[in-house]
């Protein structure tokens, strides 16, 4: 079972698509938001999950304050389940702005020319680096110069390769995930 942590939608259970994705755990996200709050970056952020899945992770944002969340998910089913958790969480919290986007990451960074605070990108285990790199690149032009990105994989993938525009800032490991915290590169924000 999957479920928003903390904030206004505190408690509210989430569905998860049957097959295809895999939920952050309770406990990364338990730590990432204590981590993302302490910080201030929730509070009237723009917030972008790329392979969204159920939208747990920026359903969990919107509920701690975000105030806008576009959630990118390209199956489907998938894209339906994660449409019924943003209403329900948009009925909790009615002033944020939750859209979903059935798309591929790649055509909706093409076609996006809205700029984000707080991105999530946890693709699924078998993208390999080559295409995370692509979206990635993609991605920077989309980030206000303060924006954190964070990238979640399979501890055994090692780190992603970055495009020069963005560097980790910390990583963090939770057993078989890990967690890669990405800033712009200071010599991308000066161009």
């Amino acid at each position: 079972m999957t479920r928003i942590i903390a904030g206004a939608a505190g408690s509210l259970t989430l569905a998860v698509p049957d097959a295809g994705t895999r939920p952050t755990s309770d406990r990364v996200r338990e730590s990432l938001f204590g981590a993302l709050e302490s910080s201030d970056r929730l509070r009237g952020s723009a917030v972008l999950d790329l392979y969204a899945g159920s939208g747990a992770l920026a359903l969990e944002a919107v509920s701690r304050g975000a105030a806008s969340a576009d959630l990118v998910e390209k199956s489907p089913r998938a894209a339906s389940v994660t449409a019924r958790n943003a209403q329900a969480i948009t009925r909790a919290v009615p002033r944020a702005r939750v859209q979903v986007h059935r798309a591929a990451v790649d055509a909706f960074l093409r076609a996006s020319t809205a700029a984000y605070d707080l991105v999530f990108v946890d693709p699924p285990y078998d993208l390999d680096d080559d295409a995370l790199r692509t979206a990635l690149e993609l991605l920077v032009p989309r980030l206000h110069p303060d924006a954190l990105v964070i990238i979640e994989r399979a501890t055994r993938s090692g780190e992603p390769t970055l495009p020069d525009a963005l560097e980790v800032e910390r990583s963090k490991r939770y057993g078989d995930t890990t967690l890669w915290w990405c800033v712009r590169a200071v010599e991308s924000i000066a161009d």
